[in-house]
């Protein structure tokens, strides 16, 4: 397809906006920060070949045992996996040796339901030593060995395993950990590959006359419309679970469909038609071999019922499918979630949540969306799949788009722009390239600008406190792009009353709504008694966090010391630069650079200190630390616009000594310690918490009343 000129002004305005960046982080980061910033942007998105599947060794029976984690005796298992067999005992070896070969972390038991097998099956199995050997007097069929299997079971939840899978690594737990992470979840089901590695199901598609379609059948597994948590139809049976509770209140599987096929299907339906959801997990692998113990051949032998359950399950659920898609729809993401808002966000790299706080907000603002019900589309400007960061999000149920798999945006606009209601583009240079893409591709879709922080108010204050004319003029420009960017969108999101306040002078005619940072509240955490020590939280990419740094350490921390001299301070941050490296020379200092796991330090941080001399937006390590119950002091800057009250819910000071003076006084006195925490949970939890975001969400970029 040729090139519009929406497509040509994207490629002008990125090479552009590059150029111009480029030369600003040359002139506030110099040489070293901006070669690892570019890196970092330009950096080819790395293999995204799946580890090799696990096949365990073929060899003759001999007894064994199960795992510790998967022994009958002991407590009560978390899951009790089900696994049917009629005949077919080379299958069922190797599915039993897989699961012995890598043990879930939680326990389980494993029964094994014997349909009346002929072949070496009922010999050997008994001399599997902690498993559950259960044979029934007589063949009654796939429905009926589960439902006895079931009716065993110990675990929380029954987790149904046909024999003829080789279940991967992790599998039990991805799929459990589903109902952990997950609200309302009712069932769920694996990936499903053929042994060659290729997909066989992520998640079945139901149409209206009740024929099925294994979604992603035949495609790479590694393709990013399949590795998302979401909601489907059906699961296929081969490995799903459920709570067994549940199972047992729908009747478990309906006899109506003996002796197999449409019983997994009805069961999803039945699920959520008690208001749970059916999801698919991605994580929880399954390679199985389909048709190895019942064909493929659908007018002969077992699989010949499923023609004929077709027509049942059609009948049954004949109302619920008149919402579904006509039978010979090709199914795509934008048909597989066309009952929902589907919201796009775009920004320039995929968000790490425990590097920044722009991120965090990010991460937060989309795990609300889906509170809300809308599917949440993320498409990073650098098209990479950035491992766990996008992983994580994939948990979280967003569809993550990243090469191979997505084209250049141009072309992927073209193919999926029109299935949004709307579009979220954070920071203006993000924006100002996609918008055109947008307009032209997206027309019916609302276009909302998240600005993260006002750049060019942060300029400006970085320019002014260095007296720098070049970095006023930087700030003026920036200021340009940043209005032509909010002038040309539907709705402008900003992070403080402070910068829109601004705007309304700025932007009179735009629509600016405040969605500022969002956190999840941790809680109080350990008492006074129990915490020590100082605690900087912030990314060193930002340069407002090494100007901070830098300052409290040569101006602030040797009167803090000379007072406190046991008191340490932790700085901590990703890409620290060559400048805050050295700062952990000096006795007191400890620089950690990025810690993956940054609770030990709220929880065990006497106090937080946010000692910005400039910067805009609202600083999420103030409110980082405050969802801890960790009491801050800071300056002026970095409380503005958080409905702080000084010596109330932080301490306020913005000269050297009033700040020293500040954290010596905090750090002796309980009283005033546990006042400011108690009060500044209150405050996040106020202003900063999902639920206070939760109206703009609504209302700005869900179009609900």
């Amino acid at each position: 397809m040729s090139m519009t000129p929406a497509d040509a002004r994207f490629f002008l305005r990125r090479a552009v906006g590059l150029a111009t960046r480029g030369l600003a982080s040359l002139r506030t980061r110099g040489w070293s920060a901006t070669l690892a910033q570019a890196r970092l942007r330009f950096a080819p998105a790395p293999a995204t070949k799946g580890a090799p599947l696990y096949r365990p060794d073929v060899a003759p029976f001999a007894p064994f045992a199960l795992p510790d984690t998967l022994q009958v005796s002991g407590p009560a298992p978390r899951a009790s996996i089900v696994i049917p067999v009629y005949g077919q005992f080379a299958r069922t070896l190797a599915c039993l040796r897989a699961l012995a070969a890598h043990p879930p972390a939680i326990r389980a038991e494993v029964i094994v339901v014997d349909d009346g097998s002929t072949d070496e099956t009922p010999d050997a199995l008994p001399h599997v030593e902690g498993l559950r050997y259960h044979r029934r007097a007589e063949n009654g069929g796939f429905i009926a060995a589960c439902n006895d299997g079931a009716s065993l079971a110990r675990g929380e939840y029954v987790v149904f395993l046909n024999n003829d899978t080789i279940p991967q690594p992790g599998w039990l737990d991805a799929l459990l950990r589903t109902f952990d992470d997950h609200a309302n979840v009712g069932l769920v089901g694996a990936q499903l590959l053929y042994p060659d590695g290729r997909l066989q199901e992520a998640g079945g598609v139901v149409f209206a006359d009740g024929s099925g379609w294994n979604y992603g059948r035949r495609a790479s597994r590694e393709d990013c419309r399949y590795a998302y948590v979401r909601d489907c139809d059906y699961a296929s049976g081969a490995a799903i679970a459920l709570p067994r509770a549940l199972f047992a209140e729908l009747g478990g599987f309906a006899h109506a469909y003996a002796p197999a096929y449409y019983e997994d299907t009805d069961l999803a339906f039945a699920v959520r038609a008690r208001g749970l959801r059916v999801l698919y997990q991605p994580d929880a692998v399954v390679v199985h071999d389909e048709g190895g113990t019942a064909g493929t051949d659908v007018n002969v032998g077992p699989k010949a019922s499923q023609v004929r359950n077709q027509v049942t399950f059609e009948a049954r659920w004949r109302d619920t499918l008149a919402t579904h898609a006509a039978p010979g729809t090709i199914p795509t993401p934008a048909v597989l979630h066309a009952r929902s808002p589907q919201v796009l966000i775009i920004d320039a790299l995929t968000p790490h949540p425990d590097h920044d706080s722009g991120s965090l907000r990010l991460v937060n603002l989309m795990r609300l969306l889906r509170e809300e019900g809308a599917h949440v589309v993320f498409l990073p400007a650098n098209r990479a799949n950035d491992g766990a960061a996008t992983h994580a999000l994939q948990h979280l149920g967003v569809e993550c788009w990243y090469a191979p798999f997505a084209p250049r945006a141009p072309a992927w606009f073209r193919e999926h722009g029109r299935r949004f209601d709307t579009i979220v583009l954070s920071r203006h240079y993000v924006a100002s390239e996609f918008l055109p893409l947008a307009r032209k591709h997206a027309p019916q879709a609302r276009v909302v600008f998240d600005t993260v922080d006002l750049h060019y108010l942060r300029e400006a204050r970085g320019a002014d406190l260095v007296n720098d004319a070049a970095l006023r003029r930087m700030a003026l420009r920036t200021r340009t792009l940043e209005l032509d960017v909010i002038a040309r969108s539907d709705a402008t999101l900003v992070v403080s009353d402070v910068e829109r306040k601004l705007l309304a002078i700025d932007a009179p005619g735009a629509q600016v709504e405040i969605l500022s940072n969002l956190h999840q509240i941790a809680g109080a955490g350990h008492p006074f008694a129990h915490r020590e020590d100082l605690v900087f939280v912030g990314g060193f990419r930002h340069p407002p966090n090494v100007d901070a740094v830098r300052w409290f350490v040569e101006a602030i921390f040797p009167a803090v010391r000379a007072r406190l001299p046991n008191v340490r301070f932790h700085c901590i941050g990703s890409h620290a630069t060559d400048a805050i490296l050295a700062l952990g020379k000096i006795d007191g200092v400890i620089v950690h650079g990025h810690v993956p796991d940054i609770d030990p330090f709220m929880r065990g941080g006497r106090i937080a200190i946010a000692p910005l001399r400039y910067g805009a937006g609202v600083k999420g390590k103030v409110n980082l630390s405050m969802a801890h119950g960790q009491p801050v002091v800071a300056t002026s800057c970095a409380v503005e616009g958080m409905h702080l009250r000084a010596g109330e819910d932080a301490l306020v000071a913005d000269d050297a000594q009033g700040f020293a003076d500040a954290i010596v006084r905090l750090y002796e006195d309980e009283a005033l310690w546990t006042r400011l925490r108690d009060n500044a949970l209150v405050n996040v939890e106020k202003h900063f918490s999902l639920d206070a975001g939760r109206d703009v969400v609504r209302r700005v970029l869900l179009g609900k009343p």
